[in-house]
């Protein structure tokens, strides 16, 4: 029997190690009862027990849609911080074959919005209407969630960065699932080019009047007309962004129009460079409606996800502790 005995806990030894060679980190999630699904890169499978979990990070990515490439950073940060074996981290991949992208997809992949209310605003699919960018979230944090696969999981962190920023900033207040999970969430909103303001209050007051859609979705709360905030008062998305923990982790040399940077007259009216529009947005959400949120400035950083999320200062964020 030794040899047995011998066997079963090599195999449990196997089954606990993560998974870090990304080419076979992949998971499909069944989105709206099914077929549809969508791809996510992971260390640990979604539904197999595994009682070794204490922590979760879901990393968003940017505009570019290359999960692959966060993943990898989410695992050097995992690394860095020595939360390899305790921490699930997952990369999903919002798909999308619409307009100016033209990812390629699998069988019943969901295609997300790409332009408009697109992905990063919680638009709905162009394969499938009853699927938004912001439900794919909502289930992964649901399978966290249950106690049956990770019964000593204590919190779950959501980060994105640049476009994957502007993801978080808008799923963090307006996230159904928030105050269900029983398992505490916060959110790191790192980077992006704007936010969602919840009044016409802006930074760049003077340049307002010439800029006619600048409190509009997803610049503001105007015009919520489809997609997943559709539903919500302004209300209940003021109450809820005020309610949630989140970080604004920003880059201290994020100060040039580089990497997709928005400069339309709706962002600009948030500040003249992503350092500022956070800076300005995290004292706006603190001072005006009551949040608690927390800005930190990464130093030496600029606009480059591996920098800021394997910075020292990121790690107690992004894995904090039990």
């Amino acid at each position: 029997m030794r040899p047995l005995v011998l066997f079963f806990l090599a195999a449990a030894t196997a089954l606990a190690a993560p998974c870090t060679s990304v080419a076979a980190c992949t998971e499909w999630v069944t989105l709206a009862g099914g077929p549809s699904r969508s791809l996510i890169y992971r260390t640990y499978p979604l539904d197999t027990p595994n009682s070794q979990i204490t922590r979760a990070l879901i990393m968003i990515h940017g505009a570019s849609r290359d999960a692959d490439n966060y993943f990898r950073t989410a695992l050097a940060a995992a690394f860095l911080a020595g939360a390899l074996d305790d921490t699930i981290v997952i990369s999903p991949r919002f798909a999308s074959r619409s307009n100016t992208c033209q990812d390629t997809l699998a069988l019943n992949e969901v295609s997300y919005s790409c332009t408009g209310d697109s992905w990063r605003s919680g638009g709905t699919s162009t394969s499938n209407e009853k699927i938004t960018s912001y439900d794919f979230t909502d289930e992964l944090l649901r399978k966290l969630a249950r106690k049956e696969v990770f019964p000593n999981l204590k919190s779950i962190v959501v980060a994105g960065h640049s476009a994957g920023g502007q993801y978080v900033n808008r799923y963090e207040m307006s996230n159904l699932v928030h105050d269900t999970l029983h398992v505490p969430v916060t959110y790191v909103v790192s980077n992006p080019s704007s936010y969602a303001y919840l009044d016409a209050t802006r930074p760049a007051a003077e340049l307002t009047a010439s800029c006619k859609n600048f409190d509009r979705w997803p610049y503001g709360l105007e015009s919520r007309t489809g997609g997943y905030t559709a539903k919500q008062s302004d209300e209940q998305l003021m109450k809820q962004l005020a309610a949630r923990p989140v970080t604004y982790l920003l880059g201290e040399i994020d100060i040039l129009p580089l990497g997709g940077f928005d400069a339309s007259c709706s962002a600009m009216t948030q500040g003249p460079t992503r350092l500022a529009r956070g800076q300005s947005f995290g004292k706006f959400v603190n001072e005006k409606y009551g949040a608690k949120h927390t800005t930190t400035v990464v130093s030496l950083c600029g606009h480059n996800a591996r920098c800021m999320f394997t910075a020292e200062s990121a790690l107690p964020i992004l894995f904090p502790t039990q």
